[in-house]
């Protein structure tokens, strides 16, 4: 997503600003930036930048880092304000103090809504937690499935008369245990031929594939984890989701209903915390017609603009972020620059 920055009403087609989000380090560029900030963010419900300055502490911020937030605590206060953030790495530990009274620091903590603590942001991975269990679950069970030849598990029935004197003890259990085990399990073993002396039978007592649905059921959890993310379940390769008509309406919902908001968190918080260091009256903003997905939703707002009878064409031209032109203050023959 481009960035823009405005200072009132005048776009800056050049600042430090700009030159710090398009390579906030050495090591990261601006996408990679963002991808890392909104990723652990979207993981683990918090998500930490912070800001590198010069020798003196006073200069502009000159780089700016995503910290990882399993190493990240918050330092409380009995004022409902953090004291601070520390950083520990290994047996390392470093604190980056906030100003008591206002809870300005160089971290910005973002993080998503969370009813029951006041420091730290729920992740969606919490909702989803079931889902996750049950998807997991499934696969593992396919994947010990596979490797045992496709086949269920069973019972060996032993109808060796009927008295105690033709059973067969402990220790031959155990050996015909392993034999079956050695001979007949695992992915290798797969097709093998059993063959058994006396009065065996074999009885399945799994059930298939088909009587316990994993299939449908592997699919069901996949939709319930992308509702947790509000991930559009066509988008993430679940079949017969009739929510959306079709794939290109399922991006239009991705960006307007989960993407967009999500810049819009972003936006604001970087607003409060990163341009008032550089600025008065500084705004960052994202060039929302440069998203390929929602070119429907502005090809039809220009339409409407276009088609307003009642609007001069300069009037039309400011709405859709355009300059005026001369002679441009005219509706339907009446010139409003002279009335």
């Amino acid at each position: 997503m481009p960035w823009r920055l405005y200072q009132g009403e005048d776009e800056l087609i050049k600042h430090p600003l700009l030159d710090l989000l398009q390579r906030p380090s050495a090591l990261q560029a601006g996408s990679a930036f963002i991808e890392s900030t909104l990723g652990y963010l979207l993981l683990s419900g918090n998500s930490y930048v912070e800001c590198v300055r010069g020798g003196d502490h006073t200069d502009l911020p000159k780089e700016l880092y995503a910290l990882r937030p399993d190493r990240t605590k918050v330092v409380p206060s009995s004022n409902g304000l953090p004291l601070g953030f520390e950083y520990s790495v290994d047996s390392k530990k470093k604190i980056i103090p906030a100003d008591p009274m206002t809870g300005e620091s160089d971290v910005l903590h973002l993080k998503l809504f969370n009813p029951l603590n006041d420091w730290y942001g729920m992740s969606p991975i919490e909702a989803a937690a079931c889902a996750i269990d049950q998807h997991n679950t499934v696969a593992s069970h396919n994947l010990a499935l596979l490797q045992n030849g496709g086949r269920p598990s069973g019972a060996l029935m032993i109808n060796q008369g009927t008295g105690p004197q033709n059973a067969l003890t402990s220790d031959q259990l155990d050996d015909l245990r392993l034999d079956l085990q050695k001979i007949v399990e695992g992915q290798k073993n797969a097709g093998r031929v059993m063959v058994l002396e006396g009065d065996f039978k074999w009885q399945e007592m799994g059930l298939s594939p088909k009587d316990l649905d994993f299939i449908e059921g592997k699919l069901l959890s996949a939709r319930e984890i992308s509702q947790a993310f509000n991930v559009p379940p066509m988008l993430v390769g679940v079949s017969g989701d009739s929510t959306f008509a079709n794939y290109k309406e399922a991006r239009f919902h991705l960006w307007e209903d989960t993407i967009l908001p999500l810049l819009d968190y972003l936006t604001d918080e970087l607003n409060l915390w990163l341009c008032k260091q550089f600025g008065e009256d500084l705004r960052l903003a994202y060039d929302i017609d440069a998203i390929p997905a929602l070119a429907p939703r502005r090809e039809a707002a220009w339409a409407k603009i276009a088609g307003a009878d009642f609007l001069t064409l300069n009037e039309k031209r400011k709405a859709v972020g355009y300059g005026p032109v001369e002679n441009g203050d005219v509706v339907a023959g009446i010139n409003k620059a002279e009335e």
